[in-house]
């Protein structure tokens, strides 16, 4: 069991506003346009998103990565928010390359306080993030040139058997897998991808390990996942009992890496608490 009581205080009284507003209209029946509302605020006069949308980089400049946690948001509360993404697209298809894929971060990240996992010179377009927000420019319903460039770059990576070996970079996959319109070509290509999830870098398979990756939960955080068949019942039973356990004292879960700062630090709790709670309550049906 969690307390929701003390998980809903501490989204309240520690999460950003955009994080207090996903959960009021996952939860309370609240409209999502006040998510779209608050997405204003991150977003640049280019049509990108920065300002720290993804709290581990302070830069208010325009971010791939900050326009897949945009998108993600809008996503979760089914926002109707074409003209956004559709701007944010315009701005995508300015820095991609031929293909259409993009790089996690821009250069200018290096300017501003920021995570050290985030300290590269520069990152190269690769499936992460490119896979990630072509999914959700599709779950949103809106079509773009850039999606459908970056979807068909993404796609034909797979079937020529370029499959990652990296648990953020199959993560992105399984959501683009699961949101393209041509299932065919989904259920041809997932067996790619769930075969490489349990050997892979950054995975949590195994429920318990103190290690920092991502875990099956993250990729089927409903039951109604695309992905929820890919592990066996106990896999999945076990990493529940433990993101239960993960609530903390004060009601919020904690994160496995350092942030830049302190504020970064609550805001990521806000977000992890908010997934958790969203999945726990999912699977409890």
């Amino acid at each position: 069991m969690i307390d929701e009581a003390a998980a809903r205080t501490f989204i309240y009284a520690n999460a950003r506003v955009l994080e207090r507003r996903v959960y009021a209209a996952l939860f309370e029946g609240a409209e999502p346009s006040g998510v779209v509302g608050c997405l204003l605020g991150f977003r640049n006069a280019d049509g990108g998103f920065g300002h720290g949308l993804e709290p581990d980089k302070r830069v208010p400049d325009s971010q791939p990565l900050d326009v897949e946690i945009a998108f993600e948001r809008l996503a979760m509360v089914h926002a109707d928010a074409a003209d956004l993404v559709e701007a944010a697209c315009d701005w995508l298809q300015t820095i991609a390359g031929g293909s259409g894929a993009v790089p996690i971060l821009l250069p200018s990240s290096n300017e501003y306080p920021r995570a050290g996992h985030w300290n590269a010179p520069e990152y190269p377009p690769d499936l992460n993030p490119t896979a990630a927000i072509a999914a959700y420019v599709h779950s949103l319903g809106v079509s773009h040139p850039w999606a459908d460039k970056a979807t068909e770059y993404c796609l034909s990576l797979l079937a020529g058997g370029d499959v990652p070996s990296e648990g953020h970079a199959l993560l992105t996959v399984t959501k683009l897998l699961a949101a393209i319109p041509d299932r065919e070509r989904a259920d041809v290509l997932a067996p790619l991808v769930s075969g490489a999830i349990e050997t892979a870098s950054f995975v949590k398979y195994e429920a318990g390990s103190d290690s920092y990756g991502v875990t099956p939960l993250d990729f089927a955080p409903t039951p109604d996942s695309m992905a929820r068949s890919w592990f066996p019942d106990e896999v999945l039973a076990g990493h529940l009992d433990s993101l239960r356990a993960e609530q903390a004292a004060d009601g919020g879960w904690p994160i496995a890496w350092d942030p830049p700062g302190e504020g970064a630090r609550s805001e990521w709790r806000g977000i992890r608490t908010l997934h958790a709670l969203r999945t726990l309550k999912a699977y409890a049906g």
